[in-house]
């Protein structure tokens, strides 16, 4: 058995949502999670901006001995996870591979759509993987710079946030999808949003939820998963306000948030030094 952390990290709260089914999928194993708050958002910089933050923070993670790293952030899972995978010395699952073998699987008519930032839907990850697994798929990206920003908003489901939810879906919806990536770890926040406009004979396919299957897959395949009988620990850093993390991460996690420790910028740049 393996008692080593596995790390997580996000440009913010959003990849909180991958590390509850984490959570609840491997209730054993502890994880320390990183959110970079004074360089959020990643969703509109440079793709080989992202790349260099993930490559920081992956140096960081792996000096504080973790055992697995997941890039718990779509953005940077399309910029960097080869470079992380290549780089590191331990695994690394990013949320996009995941979601894709999902979408693939699930869909009946071989038409799928993808809803994520505008450096996600840039970066092309989705597409690519999508195609490699079935090429004979049809396959429609929309950018939605609405929506983290609304999700963040002190009333995620009010109408505005249905209001850009439709909108968005409208061309997906016109496509004929059957199968729809959410490829933003904020989304899961308002499942019952989308689940509305998109009605039940679409697919929804969450990263949160197929990410947490593969961190556990991947922590057996390795030999490296936690003895089963105890119950794990979590703990958080962030380059921004530990207050405001925790105040925002709340909802996103919905689990008790405790003490937040702040990292500095220079610590995670001199990581990857």
């Amino acid at each position: 058995m393996d008692a080593r952390a596995v790390g997580l990290f996000d440009s913010g709260v959003g990849g909180l949502t991958v590390l509850h089914e984490c959570l609840v999928t491997l209730p054993h194993e502890d994880f320390v999670y990183l959110g970079d708050h004074a360089r959020l958002p990643y969703g509109p910089r440079p793709l080989p901006q992202v790349r260099g933050f993930a490559r920081e923070i992956g140096a960081f993670l792996e000096a504080q001995n973790v055992k697995l790293i997941v890039v718990a952030c779509n953005t940077a899972t399309s910029a960097a996870l080869p470079d992380l995978q290549s780089e590191l010395g331990v695994p690394v699952v990013g949320v996009i591979t995941p979601e894709a073998h999902a979408a693939v699987q699930a869909t009946r008519n071989r038409r799928v759509g993808l809803l994520a930032t505008q450096g996600t839907v840039d970066g092309g990850r989705y597409r690519d993987l999508v195609h490699a697994l079935d090429a004979g798929v049809a396959f429609r990206a929309v950018a939605c710079p609405r929506l983290v920003p609304l999700i963040e908003s002190d009333d995620p489901y009010g109408e505005e946030t249905e209001r850009a939810v439709r909108e968005y879906a409208a061309p997906l919806k016109d496509a004929g999808v059957d199968t729809v990536i959410l490829g933003c770890t904020h989304y899961p926040l308002i499942r019952p949003v989308f689940q509305r406009v998109f009605g039940r004979d679409v697919t929804l396919v969450f990263s949160a939820e197929e990410t947490a299957r593969e961190v556990s897959d991947t922590l057996v395949r390795k030999r490296i998963e936690n003895d089963a009988a105890r119950m794990g620990a979590y703990r958080f850093l962030t380059t921004g306000d530990p207050s405001a993390f925790r105040d925002m991460g709340r909802r996103f996690l919905q689990l008790p948030i405790g003490e937040v420790e702040h990292v500095a910028v220079s610590r995670l740049e001199g990581a990857a030094a």
